[in-house]
């Protein structure tokens, strides 16, 4: 984490924490709708700082892959591919949206017969 994330962090949560304490506030002194809407507003900065990790973790991982790929000689696209399929589950899993795995697949689940 740079600087500037971490100011930009500390400054969405400094919100999220003042929203908070309104919200508080208005539940104590105020309408219910009002102390609703302020702890409603109190998470979006704390999304907002996943979002910023979210997207700097994407950043090094990209400049990861550019470092490789210019010792390979392969694009840094094709890399980027490679690793997603890699990630990927098995070949059933991606025919089925996700509702069905191979029988050698590692990330199978057993359904349960609990529905």
């Amino acid at each position: 984490m740079n600087r500037s994330l971490g100011l930009l962090s500390a400054l969405y949560l400094t919100t999220s924490t003042g929203l908070a304490w309104t919200a508080v506030l208005e539940l104590r002194y105020g309408p219910l709708w009002a102390a609703c809407l302020f702890a409603a507003a109190s998470l979006v900065p704390v999304i907002a700082v996943v979002r910023e990790s979210v997207i700097c973790e994407q950043r090094r991982t990209v400049a990861d892959l550019r470092k490789r790929a210019r010792g390979s000689g392969e694009g840094a696209a094709d890399l980027i591919v490679r690793a997603e399929l890699d990630a990927a589950c098995c070949e059933r899993w991606w025919t089925s949206f996700g509702t069905d795995h191979d029988a050698t697949c590692p990330r199978r689940v057993p359904r349960s017969s609990a529905a």
